[in-house]
């Protein structure tokens, strides 16, 4: 080999480490890539991983998707699916419209914030399990509990993010409109509910999942059906596949939440904000 081949060879050699980056950065670190390779990393270490323990608690996920395939076709999916989203839709527009009107007076009335403060500060911390089971001895069974611990447990999440919000508005804004004395009224219409849209986002977020979760507690410990007290009933007669399948739907459930309502309604709102991806970033929404 001459001299000339040489150095043509070590000047090549960067560039086709340069280009190979420049592939995996294309597919392999782009949105829809990462969406697609994280489940299937995740299968396969499923895959790997459940032979080792000796237990059917961790049953393969050949047999865990016949499993649910089977729970579809026969309509227990749907059936206690339904019956827990309508009692997360109830409560958790209860606990939104409640939610919203609490933190609003506590942005605005420091009083008002300093007599409710505790009481959402022990919403946040306290045991969706307690709740739970207090409800169940307060209406039974049969009763309205769940819908109650979702309220319960969305309620001062709301009540938090949208007081902060309301006090995150600027205060030359605020003394302004006091200067000028405009009417409460308009001043939470034009200046504090503009300002909320981010708290009230994160609110969504936050409260709707913190519910969801009280209500699978509730229907596991408080309720005789839905998403919960199906788990229950797959473990009392030792369906694992059914326990570990349900778990899996909850979790499409959580991202098709995400993705196709919170995340296509903040593109919407949010619309007007600059966007500011990096270069990978940048790369990934032209791949």
């Amino acid at each position: 080999m001459s001299v000339d081949t040489t150095i043509e060879a070590s000047r090549r050699a960067p560039r086709n480490l340069q280009q190979r980056r420049s592939w995996v950065r294309r597919t392999l670190l782009t949105r829809r890539a990462a969406r697609i390779t994280a489940p299937l990393l995740f299968l396969l270490l499923w895959q790997l991983i459940a032979p080792m323990i000796p237990s059917r608690i961790l049953p393969m996920p050949a047999d865990v998707a016949r499993e649910m395939w089977e729970l579809l076709l026969d309509g227990t999916v749907v059936e206690a699916f339904s019956i827990s989203l309508g009692r997360l839709a109830l409560g958790f527009a209860l606990a939104l419209l409640a939610g919203s009107a609490i933190g609003l007076a506590m942005g605005m009335s420091p009083r008002i914030e300093a007599l409710l403060h505790d009481f959402v500060v022990v919403g946040l911390t306290f045991p969706y399990l307690i709740w739970g089971l207090l409800v169940a001895i307060w209406v039974g069974f049969e009763g309205q509990g769940p819908i109650i611990v979702v309220f319960i447990a969305a309620l001062p999440y709301v009540a938090i993010n949208t007081s902060e919000g309301v006090r995150d508005v600027s205060k030359d804004l605020r003394d302004m409109a006091a200067a000028y004395d405009v009417p409460n009224a308009r001043v939470v219409r034009h200046l504090v509910v503009p300002s909320l849209m981010p708290f009230f986002f994160a609110s969504l977020r936050y409260g709707l999942a913190n519910g969801w979760k009280g209500l699978v507690l509730a229907e596991v410990f408080a309720s005789q059906s839905g998403a919960g007290y199906q788990i229950v009933e797959f473990r009392d007669y030792g369906n694992f596949e059914g326990v570990v399948g349900f778990a899996i739907f909850f979790a499409a459930f959580s991202i098709v939440v995400e993705r196709l309502v919170f995340g296509r309604l903040s593109r919407r709102v949010f619309r007007w904000r600059p966007t500011s991806a990096g270069p990978v970033e940048q790369i990934s929404e032209t791949a």
